[in-house]
């Protein structure tokens, strides 16, 4: 797993390895704002608005199943897992407070 890193624009989020199909799930409830392809970088991307300050996004799935505009509950199935420009399996991971890139690890529970 990269780890996060501020200022480093190369480190917004971390990347999670696991297997390319294995579930994504959502950390949090919300509303999905973006759902699809169009930004470089990031593979097939879902961004979800949690609340006014708090954002995340999931990065290089290989399928996306949730729209623009759908709500989804904590721990909801949104994705399926893909592999990253290099190859590998791996989930592109983000969390933002007012637009800004926070470290994912100080805000999701410890396994």
């Amino acid at each position: 797993m990269a780890t996060w890193k501020a200022g480093d624009p190369l480190r917004k989020g971390i990347k999670i390895a696991g297997r390319e199909g294995e579930p994504v799930l959502a950390a949090e409830g919300g509303k999905v704002v973006y759902s699809g392809s169009g930004l470089i970088g990031y593979g097939r991307l879902i961004i979800i608005k949690h609340n006014e300050n708090y954002l995340s996004a999931y990065g290089h799935n290989r399928k996306l199943l949730v729209r623009q505009d759908q709500r989804v509950t904590k721990g909801q199935k949104i994705a399926e897992m893909g592999r990253a420009n290099d190859g590998r399996p791996l989930l592109h991971f983000e969390i933002r407070r007012d637009g800004k890139p926070v470290d994912p690890l100080k805000l999701l529970p410890h396994r």
